[in-house]
Formats: structure tokens, sequence, C-alpha cells
């Protein structure tokens, strides 16, 4: 049996095992149960790797962009940020079928090493005599393709766990994304210390800088994770109450496993839950895309102070989305994951309410005809400037506040930090309670039936939301200001609540929906 002490992450979470119930029939060995936490465990460690790999050059991309290929314009860097979640829509449903008809050692072995090599691309984009800035395209859309293995992670989870183990394991693997998310940047910033030269290995012509050390880094760890993966990852199944189930994933038969139960998914579950995950996505994405031209036009900050104080109130919302990731462990056995979900959507719809700008102070004008960063004008990519535009290019900082060619500026009240702040911190609890409770709720609608298909497209859909989020606001913010486009966002989050109320009683446990379990 397994052991007693049993963890957070493994607690029962839909009730407790009772004699005589089916749970307490579950029969599983000490090496079974060890085997199957630490293969979970290695994905675990897979997936922080995986958002490590977006994020720890994020800061960077644009002055080496620069560095390499002088053509390359702010237009060009929206592709090449856009092209990660390219690759991974594209590459998630072709990783989750595969998972499914062959073990999962194999789509993520095969992923990771595609981003080992995408990363060893990168760090040789300067070597070209010309097109560079494509070279780098192909590097960062690969990283890409090689991260939609995370389909392949999040359908071995929901498959070798049981519904009571579910929710719980569903939240730490989001944890350990967000955890990769916000270590990122902060190895990025440990690497600025080598510099822009850096040291040059020339028998290789490999540049170890600033620019390429994050990535190498990345491509070692790759290394060690496929290593951890070839030898520790083992095929485990089981159903929805925790007992071993037969799949063509596994490399060994026992006598304990039992059928996959039959039945049908209901499809209709299924496409709400993949809309209300793009819906969640697509707001995050919006929200942290209009954070630096937002306090640069309302609070007239320099570049200088916007990239220094929105950096540390979007790492403070990654370390608060962590802790809600925890806390939603205990929580979900007290309420459930639906009601987590709407509670998480009326609390992003106020945060976004309360964004909206009352009163009759208005921001301060940029009347000075000169270039600002702090607003996309035409291109997502030139909001990404804002954020590796240094300080000591221009030591004129130049005009700051709400520029003059937004005429909304003349006609807007301001939205007053106090405001603002206080959005962030709902949007920061709201966003990671939807995120998990997403997932969670999906993977236990697909029931034990192999999930990679179905999680490659919940993937992909979340990639979409993340190309077409900044795109929707920085258009409708900049032609139209803040008060329609957080009006929008509203009318969005309503609808989408009117949404998860009409199929709430549809978003149930494959088991329990055909009377194996109850809820």
């Amino acid at each position: 049996m397994a052991s007693p002490g049993i963890e957070a992450e493994q607690e029962p979470l839909l009730g407790d095992r009772t004699p005589g119930s089916r749970e307490w029939d579950i029969i599983e060995t000490e090496e079974h149960y060890k085997s199957r936490w630490i293969s979970i465990r290695i994905l675990y460690l897979t997936m922080f790797l995986s958002s490590v790999g977006f994020s720890i050059v994020i800061m960077s991309i644009w002055p080496y962009l620069q560095k390499i290929d002088q053509t390359a314009d702010a237009s060009f860097l929206g592709w090449v940020i856009a092209s990660f979640s390219l690759g991974q829509m594209v590459a998630s449903p072709i990783f989750g079928l595969w998972s499914n008809y062959r073990p999962r050692k194999e789509p993520l072995t095969v992923s990771i090493f595609i981003s080992v090599a995408a990363n060893c691309l990168y760090a040789y984009v300067h070597v070209p005599a010309s097109h560079n800035k494509y070279y780098m395209l192909v590097a960062r859309g690969l990283v890409g393709f090689g991260a939609g293995n995370v389909a392949v992670i999040r359908s071995y989870i929901a498959g070798a766990t049981s519904l009571q183990e579910r929710t719980s394991s569903m939240a730490n693997t989001s944890a350990c994304q967000a955890l990769g998310f916000i270590l990122g940047p902060v190895f990025q910033t440990c690497f600025a210390l080598i510099g822009e030269k850096g040291v040059t290995w020339d028998t290789i012509k490999l540049q170890i800088n600033m620019y390429t050390a994050p990535v190498l880094l990345g491509a070692f760890l790759g290394v060690l994770n496929i290593i951890l993966i070839l030898i520790l990852l083992r095929e485990h199944r089981v159903d929805d109450s925790g007992r071993q189930c037969k799949n063509v994933n596994f490399e060994e038969a026992s006598t304990d496993e039992v059928q996959v139960p039959q039945g049908n998914i209901d499809q209709v579950a299924v496409v709400a839950t993949n809309v209300l995950f793009f819906v969640v996505l697509f707001i995050f994405a919006l929200f942290e895309t209009i954070v630096t031209p937002l306090t640069m036009d309302m609070y007239a900050w320099t570049r200088e102070q916007a990239v220094l104080y929105d950096g540390v109130i979007l790492a403070a919302l990654g370390v608060e989305a962590v802790i809600i990731f925890m806390g939603i462990k205990l929580l979900s056995k007290k309420i459930g994951e639906r009601a987590i979900l709407l509670g998480g959507l009326i609390v992003v719809w106020v945060g976004f309410f309360i964004l909206l700008p009352w009163g009759n102070q208005f921001p301060k004008i940029q009347w000075e005809d000169l270039h600002n960063n702090s607003i996309p004008n035409t291109t997502f990519g030139e909001i990404i400037i804002t954020l590796w535009k240094s300080p000591r290019e221009d030591h004129n900082e130049g005009p700051t506040g709400c520029p003059i060619e937004q005429a909304w500026c003349f006609y807007t009240p301001m939205i007053h930090l106090a405001q603002f702040l206080t959005s962030a911190v709902l949007i920061g609890i709201g966003y990671p309670s939807c995120n998990v409770m997403s997932y969670t709720l999906y993977s236990k609608i697909l029931g034990p039936k192999p999930q990679g298909v179905y999680m490659g497209w919940l993937t992909a859909s979340g990639s979409a939301a993340r190309i077409l989020g900044p795109v929707f606001i920085s258009q409708l913010y900049t032609s139209w200001g803040p008060r329609w486009a957080f009006s929008l966002v509203c009318g969005i989050v309503v609808l989408t609540i009117l949404l998860l109320v009409a199929v709430y009683k549809r978003l149930v446990a494959f088991s329990v929906r055909h009377g194996r379990i109850q809820e």
C-alpha cells in the first residue's frame, strides 16, 4: 500500500476514503506508488524548464536582435515574440496525438531535443553574414515547437492520478510553470554581468555573452532533462478511482490492471472548457501587454521607471500566483473546482471594472512632438521595445505622459495608482485560479482515456490566446483608450461567466457522469 504519510499533492480532494468505498479497495504496491510519483515529479521539472525556456531571454531579445541585424524593426520583433506561441500552437496537437499511441518518453525526448537544438541555433544566429533576424525567428519558433510537450505533460499527469489527486497535481504543475516564468528573467539578469562582449571560443565560433549564456544554460538543462526522463520516467495510467489501467503506453502488463472504462466524452463540456481556457489566457496576456504603456501614459513614468516598477509588479503577481496555486489545493476540498473557476472569473471581472477611468483628474499630456516608446502605435513589437530600451541609450528620457497623438488623453480621466494596484492584485488572484481549474476540470471531463490530443488542443487554444491578446489590446488601447478597452474586456468576461453558468452542470468528471463514482 502507499505510504500513510501522503503529501499535500496526493491528498484526497473529493472526500475521505471509507471502508467499503471504491477508493478503499485500491491496491497499489509501494514500488508502483514511488515510481508513479517520481515520474510525475520529473514532469513537474520538465514543465518548469519549458517555461524558463520562454522567459529566460525575453528581456534580451530586442537588443540582441538589433546587434545581429540592423534591418530588424519593431514589427519584426513582434513576429519573433509571437513565434514561440505559434510553434507551440502547431506542435501541441502533434505531440498529443503521438503520446496517445506511443510511450510518452518518445514525444518528450524528441520535443526537448528540438528545444536544445533551437537554443544552440539561437547562440549562433550572429554567425551568418546576412538574414540573421530570420535565423532568430526560426530559433524561437523551434523553442516554442519543443514547448508543445506541455500537452504531453498534462495528459500524462491527468492519466497517472486519481480524481482525489488530480486538482492538487494540476496545481503543482501550474505552480512549476509560473515559477519558470518568474525565475527566467532572474537568470537573465544574472547573466547580464557577463556583458555584451563576453568571451569567444574561436574554434567553434561560439560567443558566450549576456545574450547567449542563458540559452546555453537552457540547452544544458534540456540535456539533463532528457537523461532524467530516459532513466526515471515510467508509464503509469490509473482510472478515476486510482486503479491501474491497461494502455498502449504501458511497457509491461500487470495482472492487477483493469480495462479503461467505456463511455462517451461530453463534447459540449470539452468545447466549453476550451473556450473558457482561451478567454482566461487571452485576458491575462492582454493585461501583461498593457501594463507598461498604461503606467507610462497615466503616471508619466520614464522608460527606466516603467521597466523597474512594472517588472516588480509582474514579479509580485508571479509570486502571488504560486501562493494561489498552493491555496487552491485546500480550497477545492471545500467548495469544488467549478465554484473556484466561477469565483475566479468574477474576481477578474471586478479587477478590470476597477481599472475603468473615473473622476475629473486627467493624465499629464505629452505635448512635445518627440518619440516616446510608451505606446503601441502600429505593432505589438513596439509595445515590447519599452522593456529593452536602456536609459544609457538616451540620457534625456524625453517627454513623459500621455502622448498627444492619442486623442483620448484629452477627455479620459486618469487611472489612479491605487486603482491599478488593486486591479493587479485581483487579477493576480483570479487568473491562476481560473487557469488551474480549467486544466483540472478538462482532465476530469475526459476521464481515464488517453488525453494527448485533447490536451494538445487545449494548449493550442492557450497559445492562440497569447498571440491574439496583445494584438487586440494594443490596437484598442491606442485608438480608443482604456475606458473602451477595459469595458470590452469586462463584457468578454461577463459573456464567459454566462457560458460557464450555462454548462456548469456538465462540467463533471467522466466517472461521475457515468455513475461510477459519487461526486
